[in-house]
């Protein structure tokens, strides 16, 4: 029994059935997790490829060393050094923001290079038309290059976010209880890793699905000469 749920393991079905509310409860702890790591990779992400376009050239490359360093590095690392080394500073955040800061800030070095290739996607001659009418740099961003980038740049950003959601499972390593967290300690207490563990796999299935078909919508609803802001 855990979170007052009592497994029934008479059969595979029973047995799946009496699992899938604990199950639930770890599928909203994915979500949220995926949400928040999602939102900190799009604004930071952008942060960083404005940054690495910056004319000092000591900020662009340290941004660029940054990113390289962090994509080139594996997830788990990552965590594992958020959860286990910053105490050693003083610096302790609770395992699921832990967990959501580390696929937020794994992925925000991959969306700045979508964001960097939407940027630089725009063509010169709207730059120098920009420049040529004296419009300030906020005005250019947002009037020109903005509308023009994004409908280039969505299937990018919804590929890793598809991507970040599948990754959600390795939190479980930091003590997060999403759904395969829940799943092995589930498994743990029957001696039945089957079936939670495929539940999990067929779960994430549909939600991936329904993902990529929304972002789907989406690039296709967007207009391809870019989206007017006024």
């Amino acid at each position: 029994m855990m979170y007052g749920y009592a497994w029934d393991t008479t059969t595979p079905l029973t047995f799946a059935i009496s699992i899938l509310p604990i199950l639930g409860i770890g599928l909203l702890v994915t979500l949220k997790a995926a949400a928040v790591g999602y939102a900190i990779a799009l604004v930071f992400g952008l942060v960083l490829a404005l940054l690495r376009r910056s004319k000092i050239k000591i900020v662009a490359w340290t941004v660029a060393g940054f990113t390289e360093f962090v994509r080139d590095t594996p997830l788990l690392v990552q965590l594992f050094f958020l959860y286990y080394v910053l105490p050693d500073f003083g610096i302790v955040l609770p395992a699921f923001m832990t967990g959501a800061l580390a696929l937020g800030l794994q992925y925000s070095a991959y969306t700045s290079e979508v964001y960097r290739g939407g940027i630089d996607a725009v063509p010169r001659g709207q730059w120098e038309a920009a420049t040529a009418l004296n419009l300030s740099r906020l005005h250019t961003y947002r009037n020109i290059v903005v509308p023009q980038m994004i409908p280039r740049i969505v299937p990018a950003l919804g590929n890793y976010l598809v991507s970040m959601l599948k990754e959600t499972p390795v939190l479980s390593v930091v003590t997060v209880l999403d759904m395969l967290g829940l799943a092995n300690m589930i498994g743990e207490r029957t001696f039945e890793y089957l079936v939670p563990l495929s539940m999990v796999g067929l779960i994430f299935l549909p939600m991936t699905l329904i993902c990529s078909a929304l972002i789907y919508a989406v690039e296709r609803a967007l207009p391809k000469t870019g989206i007017p802001l006024r």
